[in-house]
Formats: C-alpha cells, sequence, structure tokens
C-alpha cells in the first residue's frame, strides 16, 4: 500500500563533473566516434532485427507515455510522466486562491462513484505513512503533517485499492481522467474543488517523493493508491497510482 514509503526522501545526486579534456583529447575521441559509425549501425540494425534477445521487451517499474487499452476499445489518457523533480502537473484551468487550514471531513468523487470519510493519520513507528484500517474499505486517510485541502502546499490522501474480499474506496482511481473535478468538504463548512491534472502510475521503488511532497505555492491535492498486477509471491502490488490535482474554486458546503 502506498503507507510503505517513507516520507524523507534519497539526496539529490550530484550533477556530473565538467569535462576538462585538451584539444588532442577531444580531436582523438572524434575519430574514434566516427571510426566506429559502421558498427554501431549495424549493432542496432541487428538488435532491432531480434529485439527479445536483447531484453527490450521487458518490463518496466514506469509505464510509456502513451495511451493505454481500456475495456470497450476505448484508449485511455496518457500517464503523466517526469523526473522526480519536476512539479507536479497542473490543470488547463486558473488555480483559486490558497485558504485558511481546516481538516477535512469528506471526499467526493461523482464520476468514479466515490464518496467517503476521511480521517486522520499520521507516521507509523517505521517510518512509513498510517493507512486507515483494512476492515474499513470505504475510509480515506489524510496524511496530517501535510497541508489541509485548500491550503497552500499538498494536501495527501491515501486509500486502499482492495482487501482480500472486495474492492475499496480507490478501487476505480487509475479510470479518473484530466479535467475531472474532486470535492473535499472540511470542518469550516466549506468544500473545496479541484481539478486533476494527470495521473502517474510509477513503481514503488521510484516513488517520486519530491513531487508528492515537495513545497507548493497553490493548493495541491495528491490522491494515492496501489496500482499493477497484484503479486502473490511478495503480497504486494508493485506500483503506486498518483492523481495530482489542483484547487480551482470553493463555496460553502
Amino acid at each position: 500500500m502506498p503507507g510503505q514509503h517513507p516520507y524523507d526522501g534519497a539526496p539529490v545526486p550530484a550533477p556530473p563533473p565538467e569535462d576538462r579534456g585538451g584539444a588532442m583529447l577531444m580531436a582523438a575521441l572524434i575519430l574514434a566516434a566516427v571510426a566506429g559509425v559502421a558498427a554501431v549501425v549495424t549493432g542496432l540494425l541487428i538488435v532491432l532485427d531480434s529485439p527479445g534477445d536483447y531484453g527490450l521487451q521487458s518490463k518496466r517499474d514506469t509505464l510509456d507515455l502513451q495511451a493505454q487499452p481500456e475495456q470497450g476499445g476505448q484508449p485511455a489518457q496518457a500517464l503523466f510522466q517526469a523526473p522526480a523533480d519536476v512539479p507536479p502537473p497542473l490543470p488547463q484551468i486558473t488555480p483559486a486562491p490558497a485558504m485558511l487550514p481546516s481538516t477535512p471531513i469528506r471526499i467526493m468523487i461523482k464520476r468514479l462513484g466515490i464518496d467517503a470519510p476521511i480521517e486522520s493519520v499520521g507516521l507509523a513507528r517505521d517510518g512509513a505513512i498510517e493507512v486507515p484500517p483494512a476492515d474499513n474499505v470505504n475510509l480515506v486517510g489524510w496524511y496530517r503533517n501535510m497541508s489541509t485541502p485548500g491550503e497552500a502546499g499538498p494536501a495527501v490522501l491515501l486509500g486502499h485499492k482492495d482487501t482480500r474480499t472486495r474492492d475499496a474506496v480507490f478501487a476505480r482511481l487509475r479510470e479518473i481522467k484530466n479535467g475531472d473535478v474532486v470535492e473535499v468538504k472540511r470542518q469550516d463548512k466549506t468544500t473545496v474543488v479541484f481539478t486533476v491534472g494527470g495521473v502517474e502510475q510509477t513503481g514503488k521503488k521510484t516513488f517520486p517523493t519530491q513531487r508528492v511532497y515537495g513545497p507548493r505555492d497553490n493548493a495541491q491535492l495528491h490522491l494515492i493508491t496501489c496500482g499493477g498486477d497484484f503479486d502473490r509471491i511478495t503480497g504486494h502490488y508493485p506500483d503506486n497510482v498518483i492523481v495530482y490535482a489542483t484547487m480551482t474554486s470553493s463555496h460553502r458546503s
């Protein structure tokens, strides 16, 4: 589940050192490159002729940026992909000004049939984010160490995809579309409206910590659940599905 990811990210690696070679070394490299062109072209032709023999058809943690097929033959929207330090995708609508903080109490996504209560969750002893109890399949967790929905910065909500016996609250989260609306009711009797700007599916080993938890000037909502094909050997899903949405309006509940 998404709670297996600690809040802390790995150190950012330093950029490669600048090449300070002299002119003679540069000339030698150019001559070597020219001499190797024929060999490279020949090798590429061999590889492309038998891609399976060279591992080009193996699965990867991240998905290609292309429409994935859905039932009924209709293509799904392209999944968002970018390096982990790239900001979240924004919807094609002007963000609304951020609000004062207020605890979220309910989330509604009409197109997916989601209408669920929200409870506060924190960090477990192992440093991972807690998730709602699995026996309450229609409960969403709000990570209280981040922003509240509508407040400047990312508000993070987590929900189960399924349990051993049935689907859970975020079972259909992967079906959400760019431009869809997510509403969150708050204790101050306001409803905050978010517009989806992108959906990402990423391997848990390459979780985009900075994009999900990094500071932002506008009010954002990040929804997280499990994704990919369930691994019966490990007992876990290999991926996370992450929905990025930005606050675009609000009204009194």
